[in-house]
C-alpha cells in the first residue's frame, strides 16, 4: 500500500486593509467613516488582490480537492481491519489533540455520569448551549475508539488471558492448544474493541476538526 494525500487547495489573499482594520479597530463591525489611511490600504489590497486573481484563476481555482495518490497491493486486503488499523490510530490520536468542536452524541453511548439532564438538553435544543459535560462526552467517544483500535495494532492483546499450554499426563509432551485463565476477561476485552468499532462506525461523519 502506498498513499499520499496533499492539502487542502489554498488562493493567494491580500489582506493588508483586513490586518490592519482588525488591529486598529478590534474584531468588531468596522466604523463607516474611515480615515485617509485606510482609504488608501484598502486601495492597495485591491489592487494586489486583483493580480492575485489571475494566478488563483491559472492554478489554484483550477484543482479540485486534495492530490491523491492511492495505490493498494493484493495483500492489503488479505486483513483490510489489521492494514487500516495503524493508520486509523494516530489520525485519532491527532483529531482528539487538535478538535476544536464536538458533534452531539447519544446518552446510550457514554456512561451514566456523562448523560445530559433535562435541563441541558431543553437549553441545547433551544439555542446551542453547552455545558463542559457536552465536550466530555465526545472525548469519551473519541478515547473507546483510540482505546480499540490500540488494541487491534496489538495483534495477540488475547495472550493476556491465555494460561500455560498443557502437558500430557506423562509430562513427554506438550499439547499444541492453550488454556484460557480468564475468559470472561477476554469476552470483556473483546466486547469493548467491538462497541469502540461501533462508535467508529456511528460517528464517522463526525470525525472532523
Amino acid at each position: 500500500m502506498k498513499i499520499k494525500i496533499g492539502n487542502y487547495r489554498s488562493r493567494l489573499m491580500c489582506r493588508i486593509h483586513e490586518r490592519h482594520m482588525n488591529k486598529k479597530y478590534g474584531y468588531v463591525d468596522w466604523p463607516e467613516a474611515q480615515d485617509y489611511e485606510d482609504h488608501v490600504l484598502e486601495a492597495i489590497e485591491d489592487g494586489v488582490q486583483s493580480v492575485y486573481n489571475v494566478f488563483n484563476w491559472l492554478w489554484f481555482d483550477r484543482r479540485t480537492g486534495q492530490k491523491q495518490k492511492i495505490h493498494i497491493d493484493r495483500w492489503d486486503t488479505w486483513s483490510m481491519d489489521h492494514t487500516l488499523a495503524p493508520i486509523i490510530l494516530p489520525m485519532l490520536v491527532q483529531l482528539k489533540a487538535t478538535k476544536h468542536g464536538a458533534p452531539m452524541v447519544d446518552d446510550s453511548d457514554v456512561p451514566k455520569e456523562l448523560h445530559m439532564t433535562k435541563k441541558e438538553k431543553a437549553a441545547f435544543n433551544k439555542d446551542g448551549s453547552t455545558t463542559d459535560k457536552f465536550f466530555k462526552r465526545w472525548d469519551w467517544i473519541m478515547d473507546e475508539m483510540i482505546w480499540a483500535f490500540e488494541q487491534k495494532n496489538r495483534d495477540h492483546w488475547e495472550e493476556d488471558y491465555y494460561g500455560p499450554y498443557i502437558e500430557s499426563e506423562d509430562k513427554r509432551e506438550l499439547f499444541g492448544r492453550f488454556e484460557w485463565t480468564d475468559d470472561e476477561g477476554r469476552k470483556k476485552h473483546q466486547e469493548r474493541m467491538s462497541n469502540g468499532f461501533r462508535l467508529f462506525g456511528k460517528y464517522y461523519e463526525n470525525l472532523w476538526d
